[in-house]
């Protein structure tokens, strides 16, 4: 017969640091020891009752070493019952439970290892920015879950995505923010479904719920002050900047940074979020802003200077919200008391997205068809009336017209 109990194996450690917690295999008198990929502090461990105490994790550590020498009492049973258990010593039994379960009794094979599977997943994605974002989520729930290593599709369940979300909630209170991680975690299921991996899918009853995302639009009046205002010539390069996507039908920054020379007077490129086929009509406006700000090998000399569509979008937010009013005040500053220039911006939250949320919100104030608008900001899904709206540019072209006539000229 032989017996298993959790074992703190503190030998050669230094006192201070966490020791490695193990399943002690005994038979007739001699024990073998079995991993568990779990380090604790002597603190963290109540001997006598083999559970986790004062740990921020120990409710999903106590489940997680439930589940495993459950393991490994099954595999020991299923010894028993083919006979083989009496011809085996303690060493031997450890060996065979490790090589059962791929190398330790919490080593399952690498396709059933969860954070394995998100990691190459995340890495097949062909977007860097979407690449970052699987490695973020993989980075978090290293931070959270102390056996992340070993952590299998079956550990994942309502109870732990609930404890991953509140842990979420300390360092991203944005319910949406959250909601990318969760969202990166459901689609790692569901390609390991796709592969027959696992059957286990705990957001059946795990619902991600987005938060409906505030309006950034400024209004027509609001627009205008922004397109008049007497800023220093440093800072109108950013207003020119807001104009210009305003006036290209709010594209997206990443596609602005990206976009070379026109053709004709159209501004033809690939959507980077949707990897579709997009053109513009770039209306007079827009080409003598182009032509003042324009580069060498870019549509704007700003983007040239830039190595990642990322720092050009930071430049570009961080000089719209200098835009304003400045005074001087006493500040401390490293000690001392100096007297500082302290700007305060005129436009509260200005950010690029608030061009493009504008632009929806005028054009469907001025009740251009909700088709035409979902076309023109490239939302057009796969209905008949948005695959016709996709091939009749003009429906878009005319859509524009009539929004930047509007702001710009009161028509």
């Amino acid at each position: 017969m032989a017996t298993t109990k959790f074992y703190l194996d503190n030998r050669g450690v230094t006192s201070g640091n966490p020791s490695p917690l193990k399943i002690a295999i005994t038979k007739h008198g001699k024990t073998a020891l079995l991993p568990m990929n779990v380090r604790l502090l002597p603190s963290q461990w109540d001997k006598a009752k083999c559970r986790v105490i004062n740990h921020p994790q120990r409710q999903l550590l106590n489940n997680f070493l439930a589940k495993r020498i459950l393991d490994v009492n099954t595999a020991i049973e299923e010894l028993t019952e083919q006979g083989a258990l009496a011809m085996l010593n303690a060493t031997e039994i450890k060996n065979i439970i490790s090589a059962k379960f791929g190398g330790s009794a919490v080593d399952g094979g690498a396709n059933d290892k969860f954070l394995n599977r998100l990691k190459k997943f995340g890495e097949r994605r062909r977007k860097l920015r979407t690449r970052e974002l699987y490695a973020a989520t993989a980075s978090r729930i290293e931070a959270f879950c102390p056996t992340a290593r070993v952590l299998r599709f079956e550990d994942i369940t309502v109870d732990w995505l609930t404890h991953f979300d509140a842990f979420l909630a300390r360092t991203s209170p944005a319910r949406n923010a959250r909601n990318i991680h969760l969202r990166n975690i459901r689609a790692v299921f569901n390609d390991a479904i796709d592969d027959e991996v696992t059957t286990t899918y705990p957001f059946r009853r795990f619902k991600i719920i987005p938060e409906p995302t505030r309006n950034r639009a400024y209004d027509v009046s609001a627009l205008r002050q922004l397109f008049a205002y007497p800023a220093e010539p440093w800072q109108a390069v950013y207003i020119d900047i807001f104009k210009l996507i305003f006036m290209l039908i709010g594209i997206n920054a990443v596609d602005l940074f990206n976009a070379t020379a026109l053709d004709g007077d159209r501004l033809y490129y690939v959507r980077s979020k949707t990897s579709r086929p997009y053109s513009i009509k770039v209306e007079p406006e827009a080409q003598d802003i182009i032509r003042r700000l324009a580069g060498k090998l870019k549509l704007l000399a700003l983007a040239e200077r830039h190595k990642s569509a990322k720092s050009f979008l930071q430049q570009v937010n961080r000089g719209l919200q200098s835009i304003g009013t400045t005074h001087r005040e006493e500040r401390l500053v490293r000690g001392r008391v100096r007297n500082v220039l302290v700007r305060e911006s005129a436009f509260k939250g200005i950010t690029t997205y608030v061009a493009r949320h504008s632009w929806a919100t005028i054009a469907a104030e001025l009740d251009i068809p909700k088709e035409t608008i979902a076309a023109a900001l490239g939302h057009g899904g796969n209905t008949v009336t948005d695959i016709y709206i996709r091939y009749d540019r003009k429906k878009i072209d005319d859509a524009n017209r009539r929004v930047i006539d509007y702001v710009l000229y009161g028509k």
